[in-house]
C-alpha cells in the first residue's frame, strides 16, 4: 500500500476565510475559463520542495484539498469561472481557494488574490504621494513649472499664462505625482526647457537635420548633437560645460 503523503507546510499559517480573485492584464474578457485539472495540455502539477516532487492538482467539489494524491473516493470535477474580471470563493470551499492562493500554476500571470489590507496601502502611499506633489506644484516658481509642464505638453505651453500653467501643474502632480517629483528634482528639466525658449525666441537655430545648433544670427555652430540623443537633451548637457556656460549665459541676456 503507497505511504499517504503529508500536506505541504504552505498551507501552515491558511486563514479560514471568504476570498475574491481578481483576472489581470490590460485584456478582460466578460468570462474567464482556467484550467481546474491536469491534462496532458495543460500540466496542473506543483513541485513540493520537501519531497522535490511534482505533485498533481484537480480541482474536486467534494474535497477539501486539490493535490489529488490527498484526495481519497471518487472525485466530482469542478470548473473555475471568472465572471466580469472576478471570482468570488466562499470560506467553505477551501479546496477551490487553495487551488487558486497557493498551487494554481496561473496565479500571478491570469489572476490574483484581492488584499484589502494590501489594497489599502497601495491607496495610502499613493495619496502621500500626490500630497507630496501637489504641495510642491504649489511652492514652485513659474520658470520651474513651465519646464515641467513643457515635458507633459509640448510647445503649446508657450502660449499659457501663469495662471494656466499653475493650475495644470496641480492637475500633472494629481494625476502621476512619481513623475511630476522625479521631473521636480530633475535639473537637466529646466535646461532643455531654456533650450527650447531660447530655440523658439530665435536665438539659437537646430539645424533641419537635428544633428547641430548654431546662432540664429551669423549661422556660427554651437555644437553637435550626438547620435540617437535628443537635442534638447545634448544641449542641456552642452549647458553644463565651460564652453556651454558662457554661451547660456548669452543666450540668458538675450531672453531678458
Amino acid at each position: 500500500m503507497a505511504k499517504t503523503k503529508d500536506v505541504p507546510s504552505v498551507e501552515k499559517d491558511w486563514e479560514i476565510k471568504d476570498r475574491t480573485y481578481l483576472t489581470t492584464g490590460s485584456y478582460k474578457p466578460l468570462t474567464l475559463r482556467i484550467p481546474s485539472r491536469h491534462s496532458r495540455k495543460f500540466p496542473m502539477l506543483w513541485f513540493d520542495p520537501e519531497t522535490n516532487e511534482q505533485r498533481e492538482l484537480r480541482y474536486a467539489t467534494n474535497m477539501s484539498t486539490p493535490l489529488k494524491d490527498l484526495q481519497q473516493g471518487e472525485a466530482t470535477l469542478g470548473t473555475i469561472l471568472f465572471e466580469d474580471g472576478s471570482l468570488v470563493v466562499s470560506k467553505e470551499n477551501q479546496s477551490l481557494q487553495k487551488l487558486l492562493s497557493l498551487y494554481h500554476p496561473l496565479k500571478g500571470k491570469r489572476y490574483m488574490e484581492f488584499d484589502a489590507v494590501e489594497e489599502a496601502e497601495d491607496e495610502l502611499d499613493i495619496m502621500e504621494l500626490q500630497i507630496d506633489a501637489l504641495n510642491a506644484a504649489r511652492s514652485i516658481d513659474i520658470d520651474q513649472g513651465e519646464a515641467i509642464l513643457r515635458v507633459e505638453q509640448g510647445s503649446k505651453v508657450s502660449n499659457m499664462s501663469s495662471k494656466e500653467i499653475k493650475r495644470d501643474l496641480l492637475i500633472f502632480a494629481r494625476r502621476n505625482p512619481k513623475l511630476f517629483l522625479d521631473l521636480a528634482s530633475d535639473e537637466n528639466v529646466q535646461l532643455r526647457n531654456f533650450a527650447i525658449k531660447a530655440t523658439e525666441s530665435k536665438i539659437i537655430k537646430l539645424s533641419d537635420d537635428q544633428r547641430s545648433f548654431m546662432w540664429a544670427s551669423n549661422g556660427k555652430k554651437l555644437m553637435s548633437v550626438p547620435f540617437d540623443e535628443n537635442p534638447y537633451s545634448a544641449m542641456a548637457a552642452f549647458f553644463r560645460t565651460d564652453e556651454g556656460v558662457e554661451v547660456f549665459k548669452s543666450i540668458e541676456k538675450k531672453l531678458k
